[in-house]
């Protein structure tokens, strides 16, 4: 006779089991999952809330403005010149609106081959980026020359630096900060003591731009207080 409230030992015996048996099961399943792997689409930079890290070489995204020639070599009487509207979407020949913002030049062509076989058999299509939006970066803060500047070839932080005219003698050199777009809705942020790097002759660390960066150098202290300091002859002049 047992105890009102009490387990009978063969059925604890029982229930442990199971449950011993349902955690391995979870661990098991859990341990076969495979790991969170970086995303192969080059749009794709956030997994649900948080930021992944992006390719390396990622292929260009097409984008509002671009210019496309679309060729058909079987097919010229279908060639055709297009620009991507404001809403990201392009008008074909015989087809209509079809959107294209933010996908490679390959998948672009798999996407106009795929909707081009319903009027045409097997279509061969070959896109050529006629016109688009040049790499740029942006230097901004205590630099000569404030404003947007072309990206050509391999530029580093402080190659930007001189290209837009240098540092202000107002500049802070030990915080100068690199925006990097990740997605669009995350911007990474990066501090580079160039003060440091050029100091040291040491250039390291100097990091290397990607289209759509931006530069900012801050105020240092002293010129942030400046305007608050008396001038030598202030008092002079409320005298006299």
């Amino acid at each position: 006779m047992t105890k009102r409230g009490a387990i009978p030992i063969g059925i604890a015996i029982i229930l442990t089991t199971s449950f011993a048996f349902a955690d391995h099961d979870k661990q098991t399943s859990d341990s076969a999952q495979p790991a969170a792997v970086e995303s192969t689409h080059p749009s794709n930079h956030v997994q649900g809330d948080r930021p992944v890290l992006q390719q390396r070489n990622p292929r260009y995204l097409i984008r509002k403005g671009d210019v496309l020639d679309l060729n058909f070599p079987f097919t010229p009487e279908f060639n055709q010149t297009v620009t991507v509207q404001p809403d990201g979407y392009i008008t074909l020949r015989g087809l209509g609106d079809l959107q294209v913002e933010g996908v490679t030049k390959p998948q672009l062509t798999e996407r106009l081959e795929k909707a081009y076989a319903t009027i045409l058999r097997q279509p061969v299509i070959s896109v050529d980026l006629k016109d688009f939006e040049k790499p740029y970066f942006v230097a901004g803060g205590e630099v000569g020359k404030p404003g947007k500047y072309e990206l050509r070839g391999d530029t580093t932080v402080t190659q930007a630096v001189a290209l837009a005219g240098g540092f202000n003698p107002s500049a802070k050199h030990s915080q100068v900060l690199l925006f990097r777009r990740v997605s669009d809705q995350w911007v990474s942020v990066k501090k580079l003591n160039l003060k440091k790097m050029l100091g040291e002759a040491n250039l390291a660390e100097d990091m290397h731009l990607e289209p759509g960066d931006m530069l900012f150098v801050p105020k240092n202290a002293l010129s942030k207080i400046a305007p608050f300091i008396p001038k030598p002859n202030m008092y002079l002049n409320r005298f006299w």
